[in-house]
């Protein structure tokens, strides 16, 4: 196995930093952490540069916030200059492990994403007749650093980066401390409540290690179960098949696989079902031949959408920040067969009456 080593001088070279100061600020220029940095650019640079060389780096505090939608989630967002600082990691190290990572793996990954995602399970959905649908429990807050740094340190033999590699790990131990329910595995003692795992949701860093943790399980489902049809998103996959049997012996292997990366599936959502019956995936429920949004998305939309709609009409949002919103969420939906539930909702837009009690 090929591993690197002499990445950290390039890491921490002034125009990688340069670079990574500019990808982090992208769309978040009015928030004052990015404004204040932006002041004095160079400065800041400069002295992240001479922590970073000297091995006296230190990442900051979280800022820690709940998000509400398919299901509740801690949202950690870094200070801005150690976001800077992941990115000038991630530039050197993200190259080299995708390049080991499948074609199938959809999530934080350049020319991928949920929608793609969609496309090639239905494109399975069309060819065979089952499918196993899993998804893994806590998967953020289960990631056990011990076992990602082991992954890592294969790869890369620079002791400079795994150092801020280590950094960067220990800082976000404790996110999701009070949120893990603990998991036990077998020859666990005691021992086992205080190993450090965790990634903070909202690091780019975090999304990368997600991916390289989670290829472990891409790479047995390739190479040993030689599953041919197989589509991942985080921790969202489905494995399709002929033969219903095949898949629910790949359920029993792929329990005993995670449980050396000390991960558990869902017991009631990981299952065996008929492609014809839909598939719910990624917010939808996903058949050989159309697409429906799930009608717990439609009904967290409508919500906001009504909501928002009574806030322009109270002057507390403006049109063009509704608009906005309205039109990524349509763009979403149009990806499925949601043309009349598009209409229907967006006949109840009240411009006509905001019109009126702005005049």
């Amino acid at each position: 196995m090929k591993t690197y080593n002499h990445l950290y001088p390039r890491i921490c070279a002034f125009e990688n930093l340069y670079t990574a100061y500019r990808d982090a600020r992208k769309g978040k220029r009015a928030k004052r952490q990015v404004y204040q940095f932006e002041f004095n650019a160079e400065s800041e640079l400069l002295r992240l540069q001479t922590e970073l060389r000297t091995r006296t780096y230190r990442p900051g505090a979280y800022t820690n916030f709940r998000l509400d939608d398919a299901k509740r989630r801690l949202i950690s967002a870094a200070p801005f200059r150690d976001r800077v600082a992941h990115h000038a990691l991630c530039n050197y190290i993200e190259p080299i492990f995708e390049r080991k990572f499948i074609f199938d793996s959809y999530a934080n990954r350049k020319e991928k994403g949920t929608h793609r995602a969609l496309d090639r399970a239905q494109h399975f959905a069309r060819r065979y007749p089952y499918v196993l649908q899993a998804d893994i429990v806590q998967c953020f807050p289960s990631i056990d650093h011990a076992i990602l740094r082991g992954i890592l340190a294969r790869t890369l033999a620079d002791p400079d980066v795994l150092w801020l590699i280590d950094q960067i790990l220990a800082s976000g131990a404790e996110v999701h401390r009070a949120q893990y329910r603990m998991q036990w595995f077998p020859g666990d003692d005691l021992f086992a409540l205080n190993r450090p795992r965790g990634l903070p949701i909202g690091n780019l860093t975090s999304q990368f290690w997600a991916n390289v943790y989670l290829n472990e399980l891409d790479q047995f489902i390739k190479r040993e179960l030689h599953c041919a049809a197989y589509v991942r998103y985080v921790d969202d996959f489905v494995l399709f098949a002929d033969d219903k049997r095949v898949l629910w012996a790949w359920r029993a292997r792929l329990v005993e696989f995670l449980q050396a990366l000390r991960l558990v599936v869902h017991p009631r959502k990981t299952l065996v079902r008929r492609t014809a019956d839909g598939i719910p995936f990624l917010g939808w429920r996903v058949f050989p031949t159309q697409r429906r949004l799930k009608r717990a998305n439609v009904r967290a939309f409508t919500q906001r959408f009504y909501a928002q709609g009574l806030a322009y009409q109270r002057g507390e949002l403006a049109l063009a920040d509704w608009t906005r919103r309205t039109q990524s969420w349509v763009a979403h939906a149009a990806h499925g067969d949601t043309f009349r539930l598009r209409e229907k909702i967006l006949a109840a837009m009240p411009i006509a009456a905001a019109g009126e009690s702005d005049a």
